[in-house]
């Protein structure tokens, strides 16, 4: 059985950012399987095409991993938060006997106790010291040797492979220097028991501190997650019960009471109140909720009582999708990660033969004991070059900076987007429903001195009523508030960026822009002035023909936004050129940038050259971000090197776009913007310490400063640095938990009652 939709993964055996690129090239190795990408600081995979679990898992498994499905996200994470304080307080546990066992011998030897054989009672203490390490290898870092020997078996190598054969070294070296030191100059018969032991120990602590600091960055899922209600109060048969949220059904009738979590979508049908949209959307006040209006899964109720009907539940709800679609980003990958992960799917062989070289340098041009300074550095380079600060740089740093973003109502669906948004130096906006309301309502209405106003109206409006158009409900209200009553419309017709026509208690009405008229031989020339006018008062002007003649003008407006002005400055302020992009008049589009101070207007666009309009500007060399809702936006959000959707506006725009906006206002393109600006900079600082890291850390460990200054690194410090790398990417990618857009919205405290 397949399946064509996205399947998660719980990966388990992946130990470095080595195993990211074998696991992914074996996911995608499955037929069916079109796009597999892992997340190493998660331990999942994301899969999409058509193809079975059974299938991706046996792949996974003939590649040396583990993996299970994760099918309900809150119970793999709860799954997951349990596994990890498991592994952590055994790593814990782990850590103290090691470094117990590792700091007492270390302690010996700075009390001035001899670390060599030079007498039989030497061999028998050190033999019994190195069953003990022996022990400590075995209980506290064999899976060290297990995932290294798996590696092995599937002709690869990763993290384990260095640890294995750096401490195994130094165990295997020790016990030859005890049962065989006369074979070994007396220089050369030093004992390194305590370095097996302390790095292990080492390594572990880093290992419980990462896996500490990790469990934070998940904490935008977790809030997420928290925020579904856990039962619903369903009326059926005139009675109320409560039911676990699972069990609700379409269509059930739901009760919500004062302080409760909405439990699933659905639209209002008695009552009315408050609702708390705030840790969806970002909009800090709460939208007023009537009969016929639509609420979310999530959100919390205010002060009144509601009855709603359930239209979506289980995976279908706005929330679970929010949900998803930030998953999903975190398993993607910038430009950015999959450098790391290519560089990292070389980095351990590479080690392997730098480690091998290093020794051979040392055996042949080093000094007295060459063979003891052979060992010394060929542990030091294998310990010190672990790649998983590398590995972790990327996945931590998109996991918070995604989660963050969803915080503030911005849903980013792209790696990509998250990486080119800091890139961008211009950005177009569509005007209604983007800089306007996208609420029209008809202010302006001009009919001609032999027609009846009233009449002209009920045309109007009856045609409108096939139109899909925004401008089409702004007529119909009019209508409607005026008490006329309207009839069919037959023929219609709607040409897309011009105009719509149809036959109506058999007259031809036409309604449209001036080349809509032009285009059916009309003679408009004596509304062509007072059109003129009106667009220069930001009113866009709506010819009306009947029969032939021009017989009408409607005018109508769509209010500004009250925040656009403030944030198109704030874009401003950026660097960043603004430019508002629009099917309207040119008139009316310079008449509502001016009120919003946008000095660049592309106008009188039809909704099928919107497209050619940003490749047209990405010609021109500019770096373009499409803001827009609509369906005649698709094309231009699809072309944009990023494109943001109003997630107010259609599905079709929303899924054309890099960047979901949950709320309607346009500060929500800044905060994406600084939000995708910090996250880069943090995955650079990340890979910048990593690669600073292991490219100073790797010369000095293989001795480049031993003949200039007599310096070489202790194997232990280097075991030491190898665990406090890692640990610091993790700690440097949980700052962005502390990032704030320059200009936020403060969110009110709201109630976060369980049930419903």
């Amino acid at each position: 059985m397949t399946n064509n939709e996205n399947i998660r993964l719980a990966i388990t055996g992946a130990k470095c950012a080595g195993c990211v690129k074998k696991i992914e090239a074996a996911l995608q190795s499955v037929e069916g399987s079109t796009m597999a990408e892992m997340n190493f600081a998660e331990r999942t995979a994301e899969i999409s095409g058509s193809m079975s679990p059974s299938q991706l898992i046996e792949a996974i498994e003939k590649a040396g991993f583990g993996a299970t499905v994760i099918e309900d996200e809150e119970k793999a994470q709860q799954q997951r938060e349990a596994q990890d304080l498991a592994h952590y307080k055994k790593l814990i546990r782990d850590m103290a006997i090691a470094l117990t066992i590792a700091v007492a011998l270390m302690a010996y030897g700075l009390m001035g106790g001899a670390m060599t054989v030079a007498s039989t009672g030497d061999q028998v203490a050190w033999f019994l010291v190195g069953l003990v390490t022996l022990w400590i290898l075995y209980f506290t870092g064999g899976h060290f040797f297990t995932g290294a020997w798996t590696s092995f078996k599937n002709h690869s190598a990763n993290m384990d492979t260095l640890i294995a054969l750096g401490t195994g070294a130094a165990w295997s070296y020790s016990m030859y220097v005890v049962l065989l030191p006369t074979t070994l100059p007396v220089e050369a018969r030093h004992i390194y028991f305590e370095a097996a032991a302390m790095i292990i120990g080492l390594i572990n602590l880093g290992s419980a501190l990462e896996i500490r600091a990790r469990g934070r960055t998940s904490q935008a899922i977790k809030r997420l997650l928290g925020l579904q209600a856990k039962t619903a109060r369903i009326i059926r048969d005139n009675k109320e019960q409560d039911i676990p949220i699972a069990s609700v059904q379409l269509g059930d009738k739901i009760r919500v009471r004062p302080g409760e979590k909405i439990p699933v979508d659905g639209q209002v049908i008695e009552g009315s109140s408050l609702i708390d949209e705030s840790m969806l959307t970002g909009e800090p006040l709460p939208v007023a909720k009537k009969v016929g209006d639509e609420v979310a899964a999530g959100t919390i109720n205010g002060t009144g009582s509601l009855i709603f009907e359930a239209t979506r539940v289980g995976h279908q709800t706005a929330l679970a999708h929010i949900i998803s679609q930030v998953k999903k980003a975190q398993n993607t990958k910038p430009a950015l990660g999959r450098l790391a992960d290519t560089i990292s799917s070389i980095f351990v062989p590479s080690v392997l033969i730098v480690a091998v070289l290093a020794a051979l340098a040392w055996y042949n041009f080093g000094p007295d004991p060459k063979i003891a300074y052979m060992l010394v550095v060929t542990m030091s380079v294998l310990i010190i070059a672990c790649p998983c600060a590398l590995g972790l740089a990327t996945p931590m740093a998109v996991m918070v900076g995604v989660g963050k973003a969803a915080q503030f109502g911005v849903l980013i669906r792209k790696g990509e987007a998250l990486q080119n948004s800091g890139k961008l130096d211009t950005i177009v906006l569509d005007k209604t429903g983007t800089i306007t309301q996208g609420k029209p309502s008809l202010v302006k209405h001009f009919t001609a001195e032999d027609s009846d106003s009233k009449h002209v109206l009920m045309l109007a409006a009856s045609l409108e009523q096939a139109s899909e158009h925004p401008l089409a409900q702004a007529v119909i209200n009019e209508a409607k508030k005026n008490n006329i009553e309207l009839v069919d419309c037959l023929d219609f017709h709607a040409e897309s960026g011009q105009g719509i026509s149809g036959r109506i208690n058999d007259q031809t009405v036409l309604i449209g822009n001036q080349r809509w008229m032009d285009t059916h031989n009309i003679d408009a020339t004596h509304l062509v002035e007072i059109a003129t006018d009106w667009s220069k008062q930001a009113i866009t002007p709506l010819f009306m023909a009947i029969d032939g003649q021009a017989a009408s003008l409607i005018g109508v407006s769509d209010p500004i936004k009250e925040d656009s002005k403030e944030a198109i400055e704030r874009l401003q302020a950026k660097g960043l050129k603004v430019i508002m992009l629009t099917g309207d008049k040119e008139d009316t589009a310079l008449a509502i940038a001016k009120q919003v101070g946008i000095a660049s207007v592309i106008a009188d666009v039809l909704p099928t050259d919107k497209g050619d309009a940003i490749r047209n500007l990405q010609q021109q060399g500019a770096i373009v971000g499409m803001v827009g809702d609509g369906i005649n936006d698709a094309a231009a959000l699809a072309l944009a090197d990023v494109g943001f959707a109003i997630g107010t506006g259609t599905d079709v725009a929303i899924e054309s776009a890099d960047i979901t906006l949950m709320r309607g206002s346009l500060h929500s393109v800044a905060d994406a913007i600084e939000i995708s600006n910090a996250t880069v900079r943090n995955i650079k600082e990340n890979l910048f310490g990593a690669f600073i890291y292991n490219g100073l850390g790797i010369p000095v460990a293989a001795g480049i400063l031993y003949p200039l200054m007599g310096l070489l690194l202790n194997p232990m410090v280097a075991g030491a640095a190898m665990s406090l790398s890692s640990f610091t990417v993790v700690s440097n990618a949980n700052r962005l938990r502390l990032f704030k857009p320059s200009k936020t919205i403060q969110h009110p405290k709201t109630n976060t009652t369980g049930g419903a």
